[in-house]
């Protein structure tokens, strides 16, 4: 059963005309827009739809601007039917006229599930010199004008009980556990797809969270650290900001994923991600359980005192049998290491 990556992401929003304006501006393409909608997609297939808030077609998970549903792409109508069947064993599922089936998981997150004819990708880096190592000789690397998304690459969402939101998925939906950012959050691929991580499930304890399920970020694949770098000074011209610069150096890299990325303010909710140089991942990923310090920031310009000094643990160990989870089920997870309870608002974005 093939979960191929996100179809469709539905935002909920105050301001339709200020939330279309965004994604214009962000790099995506539009599709379509009326006084209730505004629609875009990305070279995969995937889309963002934005609707206004109260709108009949939106579920209800929480009040305010985010997103309502995530709609996951499946790659045939057999499998879609058995993921359905397997739903509806615990929970109710109802079907549109055109096969779209619709959930709410038991950590409050609705979900839908179509076929999808997800569109292949191409992309053509530039090739990167180092000294000893030429890898682009006599040429010189290509000028961009914009950055254009060309796929969404994840979703992330809090969660009070990060361990079962991610383990309903693995036993309902197929999807692969990649990495534990130990009381932070799991990350998850589905299995068809090779992007290190599908969605990320963040620990509601962390005293930079919000007591509830709630929607975090959504990020956008781009081919290179240069697009990324053109999209921030692009967006941050025409006045979208990332008011949370400091906590995470602005442009920088995860170390978990490898990936090099950049948030901003989304006014449709949370943030918006430009992504890049992640790690791809198949069946042979054997997962890791992580020090969150330590798993955090590979590098980055001005990140937080708790992500910095040479007291950092060196603390990675492989988790294929899921055994970094126990302290961390809510029924058997106890107050936060005194680290993680000394996380503030600037320090959000870099677990």
């Amino acid at each position: 059963m093939s979960i191929l990556g996100v179809e469709s992401v539905i935002f909920g929003v105050d301001d339709l005309e200020t939330c279309t304006r965004f994604w214009e501006d962000f790099g995506l393409v539009p599709v379509s827009r009326d006084e209730t909608e505004s629609i875009f997609e990305v070279a995969s297939g995937s889309r963002v739809i934005v609707r206004r808030n109260g709108d009949a077609r939106l579920p209800q998970p929480f009040e305010g601007n985010g997103v309502k549903e995530t709609i996951w792409g499946v790659d045939s109508e057999e499998n879609l039917e058995k993921l359905v069947a397997g739903l509806a064993e615990d929970l109710e599922v109802t079907r549109d006229a055109d096969g779209t089936a619709h959930c709410v998981c038991p950590d409050g997150q609705p979900i839908g599930l179509r076929v999808w004819n997800k569109r292949d990708v191409l992309s053509q880096p530039d090739a990167v010199n180092a000294p000893g190592c030429i890898q682009r000789l006599n040429q010189h690397r290509k000028w961009r004008h914009k950055a254009i998304p060309k796929t969404i690459n994840h979703v992330v969402f809090f969660s009070d009980d990060y361990v079962s939101s991610y383990e309903f998925y693995r036993d309902k939906l197929g999807f692969r556990y990649t990495d534990h950012s130990k009381g932070v959050g799991i990350f998850a691929r589905a299995d068809g797809t090779y992007e290190h991580h599908s969605i990320f499930w963040v620990n509601t304890d962390l005293p930079v969270a919000p007591d509830h399920f709630g929607f975090m970020h959504i990020a956008f694949g781009l081919e290179d650290i240069d697009e990324v770098m053109l999209g921030a000074n692009i967006m941050d011209k025409k006045g979208w900001k990332n008011t949370s610069m400091n906590s995470s150096g602005g442009i920088s890299r995860h170390r978990i994923s490898s990936a090099i990325y950049y948030y901003i303010d989304n006014p449709c909710g949370g943030e918006a991600e430009y992504h890049a140089d992640t790690d791809y991942l198949d069946d042979n990923w054997v997962p890791r359980a992580w020090d969150f310090k330590f798993g955090s920031l590979l590098w980055s310009h001005n990140a937080p005192p708790i992500f910095r000094g040479d007291d950092i643990p060196w603390d990675m160990t492989f988790d294929a049998d899921e055994s970094s989870f126990e302290p961390y089920r809510k029924a058997n997870k106890k107050d936060l290491d005194k680290d993680l309870a000394g996380l503030t608002d600037d320090d959000e974005h870099a677990i």
